[in-house]
């Protein structure tokens, strides 16, 4: 399963996503997820696949962030290198954070460079979407039967403020911080290895395989679940590879995965 949100004939949809060829296309409209409260509560009903749907290029599409979270759970330091780049020791557990909802930010739109901010960094991740409310999942549990699918996101960071505040709730957590995207898919292996790349302006920063997570994702679900509960629909941003770096405003950032598409940002300062 494929689907992607977005916006058609006014309205916020949700789109069955299929690969035709060397592009992929929304082919048909769909309900949307149980935690999607306000599409339900305003359509009152399930939304049936229409037959009169014409299929749109996703590259064409006006899409909107593809999840609606109760929270964003991140992890920090998953790949040795990136633990290594910053100055880091390599952590001996899963150091998690949150984001808020209101960081997400839909593809195509504009990261945002706060005024207060000297240095604003890209960290392209692979992330889960949760499928169904999980609490304390032990280790003979399939981790699969919890995760509805995987998506894309880049969770950018005031790096300075990072620093300065001792946590890291402010730094992560500025509107437009988090764009993810494009579509949700349940049709990915991270076991057998994912390669997650992240260009800026054309230029690879980043590449690494889910292979190399400190921690891999059984082990994150496990952990995080034993602390507080996953809600249908919560999003785990699994870390980010080595090669993060600033941003300025003009640039384009990609966060990209074969199977995902790519994730594709601009970036631009505050007005004040």
């Amino acid at each position: 399963m494929k689907y992607c949100r977005f916006l058609y004939g006014g309205q916020v949809q949700y789109g069955a996503v299929e690969s035709r060829g060397s592009e992929m296309q929304i082919v048909g409209l769909m309900d949307a997820p149980e935690e999607d409260l306000r599409f339900r509560i305003e359509r009152g009903s399930a939304t049936p696949v229409s037959s009169s749907f014409e299929p749109i290029p996703l590259s064409e599409a006006d899409l909107l962030p593809p999840v609606t979270p109760s929270k964003i759970v991140c992890v920090g330091r998953n790949y040795r290198e990136h633990a290594r780049e910053l100055g880091n020791e390599i952590p001996t557990e899963p150091l998690l954070f949150f984001k808020p909802p209101s960081s997400l930010l839909p593809p195509g739109g504009a990261v945002v460079l706060p005024a207060v901010s000297e240095r604003v960094d890209f960290e392209g991740e692979l992330a889960l979407v949760i499928g169904r409310r999980t609490r304390n999942l032990r280790t003979d549990d399939d981790w699969r039967s919890v995760v509805r699918g995987f998506t894309l996101a880049n969770d950018i960071s005031a790096r300075d403020l990072q620093k300065k505040d001792g946590q890291w709730t402010r730094a992560k957590g500025f509107d437009t911080f988090c764009p993810i995207g494009p579509i949700v898919s349940g049709e990915l292996d991270p076991d057998a290895g994912v390669t997650i790349e992240t260009r800026v302006n054309g230029e690879l920063r980043q590449q690494a395989s889910t292979r190399d997570l400190i921690f891999p994702i059984p082990v994150l679900l496990r952990y995080i679940s034993a602390a507080f509960t996953l809600e249908p629909g919560d999003v785990v941003l699994t870390g980010t590879p080595s090669g993060v770096g600033a941003l300025k405003p003009g640039d384009r950032v990609e966060v990209s995965v074969a199977e995902l598409g790519v994730l594709q940002n601009t970036v631009k300062s505050e007005i004040a």
